[in-house]
Formats: C-alpha cells, structure tokens, sequence
C-alpha cells in the first residue's frame, strides 16, 4: 500500500463515489435486517463517519461496500446492547446480525432487498409526490437538497414528504416484500410511472429557470436501468428503459448555448447519442421479444418507445416517418386512453395528414373540456393554427399557454412565438 493510498483526499473520494453507488444496496439491506427505513438510513450514515475516519488512515478498503455493511450491522448490534427500546427485536435479530456475515452478500440476496425497497418506496398507498421523493432518496442515493433542487422544492417540503411517506408506510405496516405474483402487474405499475415522472421532470422541468435537468433524467435511467435488470421476465421494464434511453438521446440537443429550447424540428440530430439509441432499440427488442413470449401485446410504455425509435430511426426531421407514428398513436389511444395521448396524436395526424385533421382532433379535446388548464394543449392547438395562418387565434393560444407553464425558459419560447406573429 503506498502512502497515496491512504490520502486523506483519495479516501474522501473513494468514499463520496462508494456511497453514491452502494447507498441504495446498503440501505435496502439494512431495512432487511432491521426492519425499519429510519433505523437503516441512521446505521449507513454511522458506516459513512466510520469510512471518513478510518480508510484515510488505514486506506481504502479491497470490497469498500462490503465494509458499509458489515460496519453498519456492528453499529446495529451496539445500537440493540444500549437502547432497551430495541430489546424486543434481541431475540429476531440478535443473532443475525452477531454472525459474521458474508462481505460480499450473494447477488441473488441484493437484487431481492433492491426489490423489496424499490415496491416499498413506490406503493400506491403513498402519495405520488411521496413516492417520488422516496423513490430517489432511497433508491437514487440522492440528498433531501438534491431532490428539493431538482424539484424546485423547498428542502424542507422535500423532507416533510420523505418523513410522511416512512411514518405511512409504518402506520399501516406496508410489508418490505415484492408482491405476489397475481398483485405484481399492478404494484410494478406504480413503480414504473414513478421512474417515468422522475424522467419527466428532467427532460421538461414543469418549473424554475432551466428546462432540462440532466442529472433526473440520468437518476430515473440508473432506476430504469435496475429495474429491467431485477425483473427481466416483465416486457413493461423493458419498454420504460427504451423509452428512456430514446428520449435521453436527445438531451445534448434540447437546449442552446444560453439554455433556450431547441424544439424536436430544430435539433442538431448529429448531437443525438447514438450509444443511447442503439442502447434504446436494444431494449425495444427485449421488450417485444418478452412479450411474445409471453403472448401479451406491446405495452404502453413499448409502443412510445416505438414512436420514439421512429424518431431517431430519421437523419433529419423532414425525413421522420409521420403516418407511421400517427399509427402507432391511434393504436395508443385505442389501448391506453388519455386526453394527453389524444392530444400527442394530434400533433402526429398533424405532420401526417395536415394541420386541419390535428385541429380536428384537438378541439374535440377543447370541446370535452380536457385539458383546459394544460399549457401543452394550447400551445399546440397555437402551432396548428400557425400553420393554417390564423394567426390572431394562435396568438392567444400561444399567450395563454405562456401563462399556464411555471418554467421560465417555456413561457419564453411561447412568448416569442406569440410576438412573432406581430411581425
């Protein structure tokens, strides 16, 4: 070992990098163990002070999360020996965590506990702000002031839905398990639309300055990523992943040098990362492949990845096959329907068949009242009727679109297309 190794600086470091990428394996762990998410996230920080103290001394370990855990399971038997409150759960765990456990635990046994956690943190009985707050501490390794920034939160609203959401899942003894098999299709909903808002708010922010925040989209695809890896028998893991992984192909594209949107029609596509299309398409095939497996039709999250592998399958936004992804948007909405599919089908039928039928489409959605407060669908009804050249009527659309959105470089672009219809 040289002196290098027991750097100060390196083992700062080595610590700030192992906590980040086994705080989710740790903390699940240690619930397993414990039975309690508080009790858990308190026994990984005391591991952390202990990895501060000791690796800049003595370096940084061979297995360095290996060394949490078993640092942290010694801190829970001292934990039990002082506090009585503990002493009912001497007899269920003291012997558990007395055994000298395996430093390196079996792969099988930490892809179980990711499991555990990952339905935990997502359960329908949370609030959909809860889960997500949960889902990225527990699972994205993220502080309270990283979620409350990537939110545009307050630290302590942030905090107050981490607290709520824990004492809930005490309350009504949510169980730490994967469901069973005849309530997975369910539950596993609600884990992947949590993973999809998380992205969601990353590719466009609802709120603050920027409109792309990298850092979410790259949390929700590390989720997604784990979550195919965990369950690769459901098609709908697969189908989140390639929808991620085509979107996130975008990104570099998205924004200009001042952070101004680049919409879809404008983007530089030989900035798009070809690593995450073919990463994309890939996982699109294992989405179907599972599928027909197991004699299920695409999923919902399947089919948009369809529609986005559409996309980057065009060299340039001329070339974009549009009749075929009106199609798959009426089969979309034929399967999974929604006021915000519908009005996504007719920016499609739009393209493909002329700004008239998307119209058609769209004021069949004013007409039933959907949306009514959703910037999107003015902004879109104001393209189309750009197009057609009334523009009177899309100047207020594209006003009050402006008006509805709470993300500041949004309402600019609206702004400046309404302005442009002055000139």
């Amino acid at each position: 070992m040289t002196p290098d190794d027991r750097s100060p600086e390196r083992a700062r470091r080595a610590v700030e990098t192992v906590w980040r990428m086994e705080w989710p394996r740790l903390v699940a762990g240690l619930t397993r163990v414990v039975g309690d998410i508080d009790a858990a996230e308190e026994l990984a920080q005391d591991a952390l002070v202990a990895a501060l103290e000791q690796w800049p001394r003595d370096g940084v370990p061979p297995n360095p999360g290996g060394w949490l855990m078993l640092t942290a399971k010694h801190r829970a038997i001292d934990r039990i020996r002082r506090n009585q409150t503990f002493a009912r759960k001497l007899t269920q765990l003291g012997h558990a965590l007395r055994t000298e456990p395996e430093p390196e635990p079996a792969v099988e046994a930490v892809e179980d506990d990711l499991l555990r956690m990952m339905f935990t943190a997502c359960h329908p009985a949370l609030p959909e702000q809860a889960r997500v707050a949960l889902t990225l501490r527990m699972l994205g390794g993220l502080t309270t002031e990283e979620i409350a920034r990537a939110f545009v939160a307050t630290e302590s609203a942030v905090a107050q839905r981490i607290v709520r959401a824990k004492r809930t899942i005490s309350a009504k003894q949510l169980p730490y398990q994967v469901p069973a098999a005849d309530e997975l299709a369910e539950r596993l909903d609600s884990v992947l639309s949590v993973v999809y808002l998380i992205f969601n708010e990353g590719y466009a922010a609802t709120s603050g300055d920027d409109w792309v925040r990298v850092e979410l989209c790259e949390d929700a695809l590390r989720l997604a990523r784990m979550l195919a890896e965990l369950l690769p028998g459901e098609p709908e893991t697969h189908g989140l992943l390639a929808l991620l992984e085509l979107q996130a192909s975008r990104l570099p594209a998205r924004t200009g040098r001042t952070k101004d949107i680049v919409l879809l029609a404008d983007q530089d596509r030989s900035r798009w990362d070809r690593l995450l299309v073919r990463r994309g398409y890939a996982a699109l095939g294992r989405a179907n492949a599972v599928a027909r497996e197991r004699g299920l039709p695409p999923g919902c999250y399947a089919l948009q990845a369809a529609i986005a592998a559409v996309h980057a399958m065009a060299p340039t936004a001329e070339d974009t096959d549009w009749r075929r992804i009106a199609g798959l948007y009426a089969v979309l909405a034929q399967r999974f329907p929604s006021p915000i599919i519908e009005l996504n089908r007719a920016v499609a039928v739009g393209r493909a068949h002329g700004p008239a039928a998307g119209l058609e489409l769209v004021d069949a959605l004013v007409a039933s009242g959907a949306l009514d407060t959703y910037h999107l669908r003015h902004a879109v009804r104001g393209d189309l009727l750009t197009q057609l050249g009334r523009h009177a009527e899309a100047r207020t659309e594209f006003t009050r679109a402006a008006e509805l959105t709470s993300n500041q470089a949004e309402q600019t672009l609206l702004l400046n297309r309404a302005a442009d219809l002055d000139r």
